[in-house]
């Protein structure tokens, strides 16, 4: 099976195209920066290249929309024209909800409020505004925050945290987070290619549990050999702490309290059960611990 890839040199990209030679595929990378053209004789395109959400928020919202949405436009407008039969899109789930009450399922009406989501919802709404040709098929997957070994973030930054001994000083907020693992995204993609029954659609990828910002802590520090120490400060004071970070560019700010505070609950029941399997290979657990222990080398 030959796979053209967009986005090959980024964290995904270099792990999946790497699970996917595993498994006799060819891999070809495609970058859209310049001109470019697309190999007609591959199997399916996995489209990964987009502008990631700026926590900063210092990138203007046309370019969000230039890559996010108008590169898919017209790499599925060549999709369309051509003999290749699999469109696989990575969309996030930031495309339907910045923030969710509950958990997240496909279902949801989506009402995105940031750049980011609405240039990924608007690429959503215009590949399935067209007819797919016979023998093809469009999966668009909406991926939660993705983790694994190679991968810096707000993981890390709570790793700093845990491995400096530093309390964790938002005890005091109580939350649920969907993570996906690597692993268990390289997974699921496969049998997407391979599995020429599941049927073209939306479909949200998860591990199999919601972690809190604590028992991350908890697992970090038991990862890293370390005691968890958490403090439970008045969230109204670390809010207030948060918005003079948003003034004179703290750490901590408004943002990125919300990315390691809020609830956010994402169902993967739906792939589940067109791939007709109960559970995903690796859990939140271990696939966290798994990254968490990559930090170390």
């Amino acid at each position: 099976m030959m796979i053209v890839i967009t986005g090959i040199s980024g964290f995904v990209g270099r792990n999946l195209s790497n699970y996917l030679r595993q498994y006799n595929c060819s891999v070809e990378g495609l970058c859209l920066r310049n001109n470019w053209k697309l190999n007609v004789n591959s199997n399916a395109i996995i489209h990964l290249a987009g502008k990631a959400h700026d926590t900063a928020n210092t990138t203007a919202d046309e370019e969000y929309f230039k890559v996010n949405r108008d590169l898919t436009i017209q790499l599925f407008d060549e999709f369309l024209n051509s003999n290749i039969k699999d469109f696989i899109y990575f969309s996030s789930v930031k495309a339907t909800a910045d923030t969710i009450e509950g958990i997240l399922d496909e279902e949801h009406k989506s009402n995105p409020k940031t750049p980011y989501g609405k240039s990924k919802l608007e690429a959503e709404k215009y590949l399935l505004s067209k007819k797919l040709p016979d023998g093809k098929k469009l999966f668009i997957i909406r991926p939660c925050m993705i983790h694994g070994p190679g991968n810096k973030g707000n993981l890390n930054l709570l790793y700093k945290v845990v491995q400096k001994g530093i309390p964790w000083p938002l005890a005091a907020f109580d939350n649920k987070r969907s993570f996906l693992s690597i692993d268990n995204l390289n997974f699921l993609i496969g049998k997407i290619l391979s599995n020429k029954n599941i049927p073209s659609g939306i479909y949200n990828f998860a591990d199999d549990d919601s972690i809190s910002t604590n028992e991350l802590v908890k697992i970090i520090a038991e990862a890293s050999g370390k005691k968890t120490k958490l403090w439970k400060f008045s969230a109204n004071f670390i809010s207030s702490v948060a918005k003079l970070g948003d003034m004179i560019k703290l750490p901590l700010n408004s943002e990125r309290l919300k990315k390691l505070t809020e609830s956010y609950m994402v169902s993967n029941d739906k792939i589940k059960k067109a791939l007709e399997i109960s559970s995903l290979p690796i859990s939140a657990k271990d696939g966290l611990t798994k990254t968490i222990k990559s930090f170390q080398s």
